[in-house]
């Protein structure tokens, strides 16, 4: 996705997750249509900090209205241009994200993704245990994501769809001008007054 004024991003990582989601099946019930891809800036430039985030805009279960110290709240609607509702907002914080290595940023896409409940109900995939989103070793999560880009990766995806990801930032804002995409806000916790 180059033009004349840069290298759009966020819609060059809504394909790459789009053709995660319809090449593995573990990913086959993830549908990008109601997905928001976004990226935000990294305040600082290192190698350290978060790369991508998942935000879920629903609550367990896929609830519309949840608690949250105390108090019951609904998260507020996010719907795009043509009336569709998004369940995830999936961000990637540049220039961050793009000066991983090309695996490391395979490996921060599927973790990602992963976080999408199996539900896709805009609740995350909770894992057993008290720490629920990663299970209780994030090296292992990890190492589980790398092995299913393996997979990915044996079933030769095209090369057009990643060369972007063979560019850390410096160099991929240099070929094509710029780099640009959408931003999308964090969505507001809306208080739900007792009746």
């Amino acid at each position: 996705m180059a033009t004349q004024n840069g290298f759009d991003f966020t819609s060059r990582m809504r394909l790459v997750c789009q053709q995660v989601a319809q090449s593995l099946p573990e990913f086959g019930h993830v549908d990008m249509t109601r997905v928001a891809v976004s990226f935000a800036q990294a305040r600082q430039r290192t190698s350290w900090g978060m790369y991508a985030s998942l935000t879920p805009l629903r609550f367990p279960g896929g609830s519309i209205e949840g608690q949250k110290r105390g108090r019951r709240y609904a998260i507020q609607q996010m719907i795009d241009r043509s009336g569709r509702e998004m369940l995830y907002i999936l961000t990637f914080y540049l220039p961050r994200f793009q000066d991983q290595t090309f695996r490391e940023k395979l490996i921060t896409i599927f973790h990602e993704l992963w976080h999408i409940s199996p539900h896709f109900d805009g609740d995350l995939r909770r894992h057993e245990g008290r720490c629920y989103a990663h299970t209780h070793s994030q090296a292992q999560y990890d190492a589980h994501m790398a092995t299913l880009v393996d997979r990915w990766l044996q079933l030769s995806p095209p090369p057009e769809l990643l060369d972007f990801l063979e560019h850390d930032f410096h160099s991929l804002q240099k070929l094509h001008g710029g780099v640009f995409g959408v931003k999308v806000p964090r969505p507001k916790l809306i208080p739900r007054i007792a009746s």
